[in-house]
């Protein structure tokens, strides 16, 4: 889910074709914390800027049911890692894979030509060197664009030395990227292209809602979004291992009656209803998506867990306060207890967790 607190939860249009996932490769700052085996063969990179590499680890779960199954702390990297590398990247995504996490959480957004793109904000401004909304431009307009721009150890400040920004310029071939990777892997992505990156990892995918020129969420705009998105992942054959979320309920009933297969979190309407209503959740919402708290609120009271775990519901955890982005916090989490952390420092997570014996 967004890290935004914007509330308590989370006729297909033919895009043009979008370009073969890139292959990852392991880079030189590499977390040291040792990953899920994988096999001696290596696989060999289609570009010339990214050298021979092992295979991304295999997670233990490669479908939502038998990853709630799994019955220990989930590690789920906040867009890639938003807090380690920059938000939303093929490098980061790349990274958390590598470090070993169970689930890839991004954010969608949909270019003027019908893409849907793995990006946060409904503008490039707070990621890239660019400007604009992104429901305005093409994609090729948004691939050029460098996607990690503005990412520093402050993220998202703006404010610090031009050499604070230690991924800039990798984009668009003015700096070196790290080992194994390229330009390429710092640029804004399609969906589809993560998806075929990671095709074993559960995705958890949030609907975005941007809003229309008259700044009121564009309900039929994001209603969309939420059929090219079950089409792709029809075609993607990734039914069982997508978790889908949106803040905004109409998004997730126009999705689930296109995806019935696929599981959801409720929106930001049935979450609350159910919580101190007792509403039924839709039978496809078998995790809540929920932030510590919520306009000065509790939000992980002992009513709420003790409702979810009587109801047999996963509860997933994302940070929203700069201080909560620790891995002694994500243990309080794990403690309350709750089942998975949405981790903007994955890689630090999974070593807490392992070390903890949380994670075989």
């Amino acid at each position: 889910m967004s890290a935004t607190p914007e509330a308590v939860v989370g006729d297909r249009a033919e895009p043009e074709p979008t370009p073969e996932p890139t292959v990852v490769a392991i880079p030189a700052e590499q977390p040291t914390s040792k990953p899920t085996p994988v096999a001696d063969d290596v696989q060999e990179s289609e570009s010339e800027e990214t050298a021979l590499l092992p295979p991304v680890p295999t997670p233990a779960a490669s479908t939502v049911s038998e990853l709630l199954a799994l019955g220990r702390p989930l590690v789920i990297g906040h867009a890639g890692g938003d807090r380690s590398w920059p938000h939303s990247t093929m490098y980061a995504f790349s990274q958390a894979a590598y470090a070993g996490v169970d689930v890839l959480e991004m954010d969608l957004q949909m270019t003027a030509d019908r893409v849907l793109v793995v990006h946060h904000d409904d503008t490039v401004d707070r990621t890239t060197e660019g400007t604009g909304r992104v429901r305005d431009m093409t994609y090729e307009e948004l691939q050029a664009l460098d996607n990690g721009y503005w990412w520093s150890e402050e993220w998202p400040s703006h404010d610090l030395a031009p050499e604070a920004y230690t991924y800039r310029g990798i984009r668009t071939g003015d700096i070196a990227a790290p080992d194994g990777y390229g330009p390429d892997d710092f640029r804004i992505e399609t969906f589809r292209a993560v998806a075929e990156a990671f095709p074993e990892h559960v995705l958890d995918v949030e609907i975005k809602t941007p809003a229309g020129d008259d700044g009121e969420d564009d309900i039929d705009f994001i209603l969309e979004m939420a059929a090219v998105l079950a089409a792709d992942i029809e075609e993607l054959g990734r039914t069982d291992s997508v978790v889908v979320v949106s803040f905004r309920d109409e998004a997730l009933v126009g999705f689930r009656e296109l995806a019935p297969e696929v599981v959801t979190s409720p929106g930001q309407d049935a979450l609350p209803a159910w919580a101190f209503a007792s509403v039924p959740l839709h039978p496809n919402d078998l995790i809540l998506q929920v932030p510590p708290s919520f306009s000065g609120l509790d939000v992980l009271t002992p009513d709420l867990l003790g409702k979810a775990a009587d109801e047999g519901l996963a509860v997933w955890v994302w940070p929203n306060e700069d201080y909560q982005e620790h891995p002694d916090y994500y243990a309080e989490l794990i403690d309350l207890p709750v089942d998975g952390v949405i981790a903007g420092r994955p890689a630090e997570a999974v070593e807490r967790f392992r070390a903890d014996g949380d994670i075989p």
